[in-house]
């Protein structure tokens, strides 16, 4: 069955890189990420941090859901219920966000899991960047 979101419960420490080609400029992201179970087939996976580049300095955060349907499927969902993408460890998933492109992947390393990592690429006319996220010391 593979790893799944019930696997990485708890409070991470959260590592963003951010690679923006269209802009030339690279931004960074420290923070954590908890997730955590809202009920038996649904977890909530809240991200807060600082971002840095240049000389500026904003906080950021976000909400997702990461929720089971009656196939036993997980889909990663936004905080308003709309549908992300399908949970799927090892393997690149697609997100269509007209008129750009999103390919992500998730991995995990560990048994139990130590460190797992979410990449995203965005390809269009509005957005070109890679976007690394690193998951490590789980509380």
């Amino acid at each position: 069955m593979g790893t799944t979101p019930l696997d990485l419960l708890g409070t991470w420490t959260l590592t963003w890189v951010i690679d923006d080609r269209r802009e030339g400029e690279r931004r960074d992201v420290a923070g954590t990420a908890t997730l955590s179970d809202a009920d038996p087939d649904r977890v909530r996976w809240s991200e807060e941090g600082t971002m840095t580049w240049a000389d500026r300095s904003v906080p950021v955060s976000r909400t997702l859901y990461v929720v089971r349907s009656v196939d036993r499927e997980w889909i990663v969902h936004f905080e308003d219920g709309r549908v992300f993408h399908p949970w799927s460890v090892g393997a690149t998933v697609e997100h269509p966000c007209a008129p750009d492109h999103y390919a992500g992947r998730v991995d995990v390393t560990g048994d139990p899991v130590d460190r797992w990592t979410v990449t995203w690429v965005a390809h269009g006319p509005q957005k070109d960047y890679r976007m690394v996220t690193v998951h490590t010391d789980r509380r």
